[in-house]
């Protein structure tokens, strides 16, 4: 791999980060003296991906924009690695006329159709729809793919099942990314499911699975490369599991108090970690640091003004975009 490379993951990385403090910032900064889920300028339930960024930067860096991806109730990294519009997702975000969806949907319904890109609240639910568009894709002759991530909790789905039998039935390319965060909610994964690893489902439907232990931002990229590769040359789908890190509460405002590592949490994140072993490496240094911490820092400052400043839905027009 090479040093720009590295560089280009660190900052999505730090651009993930960076925005998820700024929602966290936001989010909270009017719901006290009690915290009241339905008050202040992001208003209803909010899920923030702080931990899980090595993920959606090192599958998203083997992406173009012609690549179909669907994610799941906390998409922020996911959207920000896949080159989702920083300004209007805000705007969704803040339930404003300027969002992605006119502030209808809100942080768990975001879609940009410039970058086929697409989330829902519902579980598992983002699987189907990247069948429909790899089965377009490889219909029309294109050499695009679909990539559907999704939690280690809705690999007990129907619909995840449902999905990579039709995948491998039909050799559609389309790679299926769970995300191992450990909780579904506030389930340990040994009290919901059968094996250690949703990576070895994939034998039973005849394609390639593989589980990556452990965050390494490079470990996923190379993971991902394979499975990309593979999809864009016809070999149909893949299979990967990565074991990462939800630093946060499942939702703002969760107290977490099912949660027996919270103290080990910290010492965990991938950001500090792949920092120093890049300063270490000579690929960084404190002023590269700094000026991509700016960078990236104003850049979602921005997103929040453009947000702030663009109109709240009139009530009249409840209506609008309800049908195309």
């Amino acid at each position: 791999m090479d040093d720009k490379t590295r560089r280009d993951l660190y900052r999505v990385m730090v651009l993930s980060r960076t925005f998820e403090e700024a929602m966290l910032r936001e989010y909270h900064a009017d719901k006290k003296p009690a915290f009241d889920i339905g008050a202040g300028l992001v208003p209803g339930e909010m899920h923030l991906s702080a931990g899980q960024e090595p993920v959606a930067a090192g599958v998203c860096a083997h992406l173009r924009r012609d690549d179909a991806v669907t994610a799941t109730h906390r998409p922020h990294h996911i959207a920000i690695a896949h080159g989702v519009d920083l300004d209007k997702m805000t705007a969704e975000i803040f339930g404003r006329e300027g969002g992605l969806g006119h502030g209808r949907g809100g942080h768990m319904h975001l879609f940009d159709p410039a970058v086929h890109f697409s989330c829902s609240g519902i579980v598992a639910e983002g699987l189907p729809p990247a069948l429909g568009q790899a089965f377009a894709f490889k219909r029309r002759g294109s050499d695009a793919i679909a990539v559907a991530f999704t939690g280690e909790g809705a690999a007990n789905q129907g619909a995840f099942h449902e999905s990579l039998n039709l995948a491998a039935l039909w050799t559609l390319p389309v790679v299926f990314v769970v995300e191992d965060n450990d909780w579904a909610i506030s389930v340990p994964r040994n009290a919901s499911t059968a094996i250690a690893s949703n990576a070895d489902r994939a034998v039973a439907y005849g394609i390639p699975g593989q589980r990556v232990e452990d965050n390494d931002v490079e470990t996923i990229y190379t993971a991902a490369g394979d499975a990309v590769a593979r999809a864009r040359a016809g070999g149909g789908p893949t299979l990967l599991e990565v074991h990462t890190l939800r630093l946060w509460g499942h939702f703002e405002g969760d107290p977490q108090a099912y949660r027996p590592d919270l103290a080990d949490v910290p010492g965990r994140d991938p950001i500090p970690a792949y920092e120093a072993r890049l300063t270490e490496a000579g690929v960084l240094d404190a002023a590269a640091i700094g000026a991509i911490r700016a960078e990236v820092s104003a850049r979602v400052e921005q997103a929040v003004a453009f947000a702030k400043s663009s109109p709240v839905p009139a009530p009249e027009t409840a209506r609008d975009y309800v049908f195309a």
